[in-house]
């Protein structure tokens, strides 16, 4: 964990050429919100179909524990380093280029895997809303792809902005969901009991790339510069405001259609299940969801793609433009290569990416307290006390033997 023996420091002043943009902190929660509602939503209670949902609501509850830990420790790292960098230009800066492109890499997989999943998950959608209207597939995720990319283009204070409206408009359409759960006659409370225990470890992988948000920590530092310290606060509103409705829904669609009449896009059975309002309602928020997690997923690459490759001033248009198509182009391309489905796109993208989330945070820290080039208005408390860093790296560096493991099929079928 000596992380400052690994590698010389890059040139402590180098700047990414990001530029400073303001957000408030309404849209630094929506951010976060938004982001991580949409693999959520769209994911989780399918994942739950064998594990059932306490299980499922444990895993929940320790992963978003730790990944907040983990963004708390970027926070410190980000404020004590000049530059605007991103994820892979901190790596560099304190890890070295091998450090810089495993963060990359980590990057790359965890966007192009979802936003692949939300090309795949929108067509669906959309196919499913407006068949019978001539709509395809392909053509209902080329429609998603277009307000997707123009607010990438735009930049952090659009996507700010548009996250804040959008999640807003999405909790009040979750709460009216809920409530009609809860006061259907078809609702069983005895359907969140059924547990399942085995299938837990699988579970807890697809819950860390839901709370899987320390991509984001760089983007937000770069838009509270103005006001630091309440940033801390604003990302544990985040990712609490996060859990709660991530553990609701699961709990509504479950409770409502059981473990056996799921769909891998939950919000069409639950739709399905509550009537035609709810049906239009809940996947209208199913898009909704997905178009905010591709913002904030998006953008993270797109700007991780600028600092790594030292691009120069974000201002410059027909660069903008390039990397814009290194984001999008890929993930509608592999959405319909018939490589991985829905919910296992968001698996593997959250194995590694996850697994790396949850040891790089803990190198960085310690390296940015020993050679950080500026002052924290932010330092992290007793979270980050060595038996805790070791805690959190153990933990998702057990979750990727898992999920190597039952790659090569070595572990049970019951797995």
């Amino acid at each position: 964990m000596h992380s400052s023996e690994l590698a010389p420091a890059a040139p402590p002043h180098e700047d990414s050429g990001l530029l400073v943009q303001p957000i408030s902190g309404l849209e630094t929660i929506g951010i976060i919100f938004g982001t991580n509602i949409g693999a959520g939503v769209l994911g989780m209670a399918f994942a739950a179909r064998k594990t059932g949902y306490v299980p499922l609501l444990l895993c929940l509850a320790i992963t978003c524990v730790l990944c907040t830990i983990t963004m708390l420790y970027l926070t410190e790292v980000a404020l004590r380093t000049r530059g605007n960098r991103q994820l892979s230009g901190l790596a560099s800066r304190y890890l070295g280029g091998l450090g810089g492109w495993l963060l990359f890499l980590a990057v790359a997989a965890n966007s192009f895997g979802a936003l692949t999943a939300y090309m795949a998950g929108s067509g669906s959608i959309l196919l499913d809303l407006l068949g019978g209207y001539g709509m395809s597939k392909e053509l209902g995720s080329i429609l998603f792809i277009v307000p997707s990319v123009a607010v990438l283009y735009l930049g952090l204070k659009v996507l700010g902005a548009g996250n804040k409206v959008i999640s807003m408009s999405m909790i009040v359409i979750i709460l009216a969901l809920i409530m009609a759960s809860i006061v259907s006659q078809d609702a069983r409370l005895s359907n969140l009991w059924l547990s399942r225990w085995q299938y837990v470890v699988p579970v807890f992988n697809l819950a860390v790339f839901v709370f899987g948000a320390q991509f984001l920590v760089p983007e937000l530092v770069r838009g509270n510069l103005s006001a630091p310290r309440k940033l801390p606060r604003l990302i544990m509103c985040g990712m609490a405001l996060t859990f709660v409705f991530v553990a609701l829904i699961p709990a509504s669609v479950i409770a409502l259609v059981g473990t056996d009449n799921l769909t891998q896009v939950a919000t069409l059975s639950w739709g399905r299940a509550l009537g035609q309002w709810a049906y239009y309602t809940a996947n209208i928020f199913a898009l909704l969801a997905m178009l905010t997690s591709y913002w904030g997923l998006g953008g993270c690459l797109f700007t991780n793609i600028f600092d790594h490759f030292r691009l120069g001033s974000e201002t410059q248009k027909s660069k903008r433009l390039l990397v814009l198509v290194v984001v999008a182009l890929p993930p509608f391309l592999l959405a319909y290569s018939g490589i991985a489905s829905f919910v296992n796109a968001l698996y593997f993208a959250g194995t590694f990416g996850g697994v790396l989330m949850g040891i790089i945070p803990v190198l960085l820290l310690n390296a940015a307290r020993r050679r950080g080039d500026a002052g924290s208005e932010f330092v992290c408390g007793w979270y980050a006390h060595r038996s805790v860093q070791w805690l959190i790296m153990a933990t998702f560096f057990l979750s990727g033997v898992y999920a190597v493991v039952s790659l090569f099929g070595v572990l049970p079928e019951s797995w």
